[in-house]
């Protein structure tokens, strides 16, 4: 059939279903999506960087990755994780530490068997230094991970070994009760070893260099171009419950275009924000959900202006959060004032949201933020400062950094912001050369724990660009992951003091909003899974009705 175009951009959450009800994956393929043509068209709100799991650094990547890439488990209809390659549970040891899982029969794209070397490849090169993955410190639940990654053991210390062709030996740091959330996170997806050793460091960088084993197979991707097609992989394991046959996707950054396009019906599926958000409230096609995103504001500590405490807390505090959230965004986002969302993470003693229980770190208090600045430009010795702010090149991230420009510099006088928005390639890429003043950025966790927020500023993990460095802060990461696993209340005690260290003390972070997601969704497409933290948008479960 002749293609249409199209224009989404796939950031949201919860499972969307347009006709009531989730398809399991045991469920047959209904007489209507049965005798429908099952193709869609949608579009992601940035450029493709990598397929390759162990160097992804965006979320629009994440997302590509687990269309076409499947782990140990996977999201059920239901956003809980279930066996995916693992064919059954794991043996699991009496002390929680090693856990033994028996793969199922699957195959890589290239026909290769998936094996369970493949996964220890994928972990081992993930935690590897020499590949400056910034997903390394995901490796450090597995025994060994953090020396491996620091460089104080070798990589073939870390806690994964392939007993045989299909059996893999995982042995912990530490108990953790979440092993299966993490394990469907992005960094734990396995590489087929002899295709990925054998392309080097091309892999991933364009369709042609790269095999999957999940639900589809990506085509047309030279690496720089903005579209491309996902198709129906035939020899998926699971292949019986994938009714989709094709996904033609494209980069669309401008939620104007994507509104036209759907207004046209040349799309099944977008995003709404700020004005469009509020002018399609009531619309049958609209709809509002609340999501783990936090937009946040990240400062280089390396720099003389902003390595100062002061002037990151005076910007902190300088900036009209909940104006931003109902006037500029206006899709359900609300106002953050801590790095951990709401409705996220439960005391495991009282229930009671991290939040709730943390409180507010740093609010807009405009007279608090006005009498820092000028104690930070006197310890400066300058009056006049001139601070770039970077951004990718999305209309959200424009808005965003041009909203906080017009806040600065009306709020702290004397303060000049250069607004700047780059494609998000160029972004990152400055941002991990440290080169800039203050980047504005979004992070969505991968399961809902609250270290996978705080674990974003130890100083040795790849995600910190920002320069900062604290010894007890990191200690108290590492305590939280290792002495401090047993003993949950203790462990949340911790937790609770680093958010307030991170942002209320050294402020190394400056937190915006919580997301939320507006979108249009065309009345034929059903069950297109969408998750609050990890990746966003699975298509493994979508149908088209007639």
């Amino acid at each position: 059939m002749k293609k249409r175009m199209f224009g989404i951009a796939f950031v949201a959450l919860l499972v969307l279903s347009a006709c009531g009800g989730n398809t399991d994956t045991n469920t047959a393929t209904s007489d209507s999506a049965a005798s429908a043509d099952q193709v869609i068209q949608v579009s992601t709100a940035g450029e493709l960087s990598t397929l390759d799991s162990g160097q992804y650094t965006d979320v629009n990547s994440s997302d590509m990755i687990g269309q076409v890439t499947e782990g140990l488990y996977r999201l059920d209809a239901n956003g809980d994780p279930e066996l995916a390659i693992a064919a059954s549970e794991p043996e699991v040891s009496d002390d929680g530490l090693i856990y033994t899982f028996t793969l199922r029969d699957a195959k890589w794209s290239n026909g290769d068997t998936v094996k369970a070397s493949d996964f220890v490849y994928a972990f081992q090169y993930v935690a590897d230094p020499a590949n400056g993955s910034s997903s390394s410190n995901q490796m450090d639940v597995l025994k060994n991970g953090s020396k491996v990654r620091q460089g104080e053991a070798d990589v073939t210390d870390l806690g994964a070994k392939a007993l045989d062709d299909q059996t893999l030996e995982l042995t912990l740091e530490s108990p953790i009760t979440y092993l299966n959330q993490v394990l469907v996170g992005t960094p734990f997806m396995p590489k087929n070893q002899a295709f990925a050793e054998e392309k080097g460091k091309d892999y991933g960088l364009s369709a042609d260099n790269f095999v999957g084993n999940g639900p589809f197979l990506i085509s047309g991707w030279d690496g720089t171009n903005e579209s491309w097609t996902l198709t129906k992989n035939p020899d998926y394991w699971d292949a019986d419950n994938v009714q989709l046959t094709e996904i033609d996707v494209q980069v669309v950054k401008e939620t104007a275009t994507g509104v036209s396009l759907f207004e046209t019906g040349e799309l099944d599926y977008t995003t709404l924000t700020d004005t469009y958000a509020q002018q399609y409230q009531g619309s049958d096609n609209a709809n509002y959900v609340p999501k783990a995103l936090v937009g946040y504001l990240s400062a280089n500590q390396k720099r003389a202006v902003t390595g100062n405490v002061k002037v990151r807390q005076a910007i902190l505090q300088a900036i009209d959060k909940e104006a931003f959230a109902e006037n500029i965004l206006g899709d359900g986002s609300t106002a953050l004032n801590g790095f951990v969302p709401s409705n996220f993470a439960k005391d495991p003693d009282t229930g009671e949201d991290f939040r709730e229980e943390n409180g507010d770190l740093l609010p807009y208090n405009l007279e608090a933020a006005q009498a820092l600045w000028e104690e930070a430009k006197e310890e400066i010795g300058q009056d006049e400062i001139t601070l770039e702010l970077l951004s990718a090149d999305t209309a959200a991230a424009k808005k965003t950094i041009e909203f906080v420009q017009g806040q600065l510099e009306t709020n702290l006088p004397g303060l000049t912001i250069d607004a700047k928005s780059v494609p998000l390639q160029n972004r990152l890429d400055l941002q991990s050369k440290g080169e800039f003043d203050l980047v504005f950025g979004t992070w969505t966790p991968d399961y809902a724990d609250p270290i996978n927020f705080l674990e974003f500023y130890d100083s040795t993990g790849g995600l910190n660009t920002s320069g900062y460095a604290n010894e007890s802060y990191d200690q108290g990461l590492a305590d939280a992951r290792t002495t401090l696993a047993n003993d949950p209340s203790a462990r949340w005690t911790k937790l609770k003091e680093l958010e307030k260290q991170l942002v209320a003390e050294d402020t190394a972070v400056l937190p915006l909003y919580q997301g939320a997601v507006a979108y249009l969704k065309s009345d034929r497409l059903q069950n297109v899974q969408v998750f609050p933290f990890g990746r966003t948008v699975s298509y493994r479960l979508a149908s088209v009705s007639e």
